[in-house]
């Protein structure tokens, strides 16, 4: 008890460096955290990919479509159990920067996606309307959207003008399921692109798979690749998870830089709050002198200056881990939909409370030595 006061007092000696230091921990654990889950998000996609759905594309780009037909061969590979179509439709709304994606899909999508969950009306409205459209949660509340509005989007890939009536909105099954897209039919698309330029009609972007056991995937990938092998649009057939990490993959080198950052962050205030505890260790040489005159081992003298570091982190970590949520709930906010699922993780916190520690540990190593091979003689002889 006594040695605790006594730390707790060094540590509030000087009042205002702690709190200075304890504000340097605050922002760097802060930052730190954010830092971490803006990689999160940009995974989170990935992370919410199942591994029991495949993805059958074109196996030289996505910007190659593959013919309708090939949906009647790959039902007729075994483990496969439902065959989806979905066209990138990439529409502009009202203004180029209002981007989010939109899919044509046939009627049987969201079999294969159970996480999205749709009132029965509403998907039987869908299901009636030629140009119906269901929006996701997130969307919608981004931009507004509600059952029965009209969403003009300038067609990019496929001109025109297109006009979808809202029938339904898909929320999600849980807080890390995306719903920031919207949905029409395939069969509208297909039908609208034939009478335009008939070229174009009966091209299927991606076929998405659902297979009777997922830990067969790896063999219905390629079973499925193998009957196309040698045609004129060979496939590439993944998991849908291996297919969204391929899209992550394309900005590694901006995750990477975020990591960095985020590391570099807590070595500038380690290297801060390092040199405040010397400061604080070469103000007390007379006093750990008195405290060896008096009989206190080494040991004791470096508990009391890592017991000081320590206290001071964990308050600043502590502060900053409490101030994390309600940061990237306003961050998120204040950068709209660009990360539809942005939360702060256990891991994150978990690698919040580890940077602290680390930080308080590092950052008392030099002076808890000084501090144990002070002399007597020389210390009584220092000013402090």
């Amino acid at each position: 008890m006594f040695v605790t006061k006594l730390i707790a007092r060094n540590a509030m000696r000087h009042k205002l460096r702690t709190m200075l230091t304890v504000l340097g921990l605050v922002i760097a654990v802060l930052a730190y955290g954010l830092l971490q889950t803006v990689v999160d998000a940009w995974y989170a996609g990935a992370s919410a990919a199942s591994n029991a759905r495949l993805i059958t594309r074109n196996a030289i780009s996505l910007t190659f479509a593959l013919p309708l037909n090939y949906e009647y061969r790959i039902k007729g590979v075994d483990g496969v159990t439902l065959v989806a179509r979905s066209n990138w439709f990439a529409g502009i709304y009202r203004d180029p920067k209002n981007f989010f994606a939109q899919f044509a899909v046939s009627d049987n999508y969201l079999d294969l996606y159970p996480e999205y969950i749709v009132p029965a009306e509403q998907r039987a409205d869908y299901q009636r309307d030629r140009r119906g459209a269901l929006v996701g949660r997130q969307l919608a509340d981004s931009y507004g959207f509600k059952v029965g509005d009209v969403i003009p989007l300038k067609g990019t890939i496929y001109p025109g003008t297109w006009d979808f009536v809202v029938r339904g909105i898909i929320d999600g099954r849980d807080e890390s399921t995306i719903t920031r897209h919207m949905i029409f039919h395939w069969d509208y698309l297909n039908e609208s692109v034939r009478k335009r330029n008939p070229r174009q009609a009966d091209q299927v972007g991606v076929f998405v798979l659902g297979v009777d056991n997922p830990e067969n995937a790896a063999g219905i990938s390629r079973a499925v690749d193998n009957v196309f092998k040698n045609s004129l649009a060979e496939t590439l057939t993944e998991t849908e998870q291996a297919f969204q990490l391929g899209f992550v993959a394309m900005s590694n080198q901006i995750i990477a830089a975020i990591r960095v950052v985020s590391y570099v962050v807590i070595v500038i205030v380690m290297a801060v709050m390092a040199n405040a505890m010397a400061m604080s260790a070469r103000e007390r040489i007379t006093e750990y002198a008195t405290l060896k005159a008096l009989g206190f081992r080494a040991g004791f003298l470096s508990m009391l200056v890592f017991g000081e570091s320590l206290i001071i982190s964990a308050l600043g970590g502590a502060i900053g881990m409490l101030l994390t949520p309600p940061a990237a709930s306003f961050f998120k906010q204040a950068v709209g939909g660009v990360f539809p699922v942005f939360t702060v993780s256990h891991e994150t916190m978990a690698m919040q409370a580890g940077c602290a520690l680390v930080v308080g540990l590092a950052a008392a190593i030099v002076p808890a030595v000084q501090a144990a091979r002070v002399r007597i003689v020389e210390g009584l002889r220092a000013i402090g």
